[in-house]
């Protein structure tokens, strides 16, 4: 009788670690179960670099404008304006969140 289960044993450890496995490779964190969230999660992060990109793009341009070659007075003075927070007697001045 002890033979027979020792000769059985190995056979059943390893379908236990099959089982086991198998179980996570659906189930767990990484598993086949979650492509849903992985899937939703790559989409908004394609979102969020694509709205990165357009914000990158803006600014480079206006650094751009900002270079002794090719400077913008009206950027020039729109910035000399927001930093120094000064204002002409004829303009109105609307406040907004950065």
């Amino acid at each position: 009788m002890l033979d027979r289960l020792r000769t059985f044993l190995p056979t059943a450890a390893l379908a236990f670690l099959i089982i086991y496995f198998g179980f996570h490779a659906f189930t767990g964190a990484g598993g086949l179960l979650q492509s849903g969230e992985r899937d939703a999660a790559l989409v908004a992060k394609s979102r969020e670099l694509q709205r990165l990109q357009t914000q990158r793009h803006d600014l480079e341009m206006r650094a751009q404008l900002l270079r002794d070659t090719s400077l913008s007075a009206d950027l020039l003075e729109e910035r000399a304006r927001s930093l120094l927070g000064f204002a002409d007697p004829r303009d109105y001045v609307i406040r907004m969140e950065p």
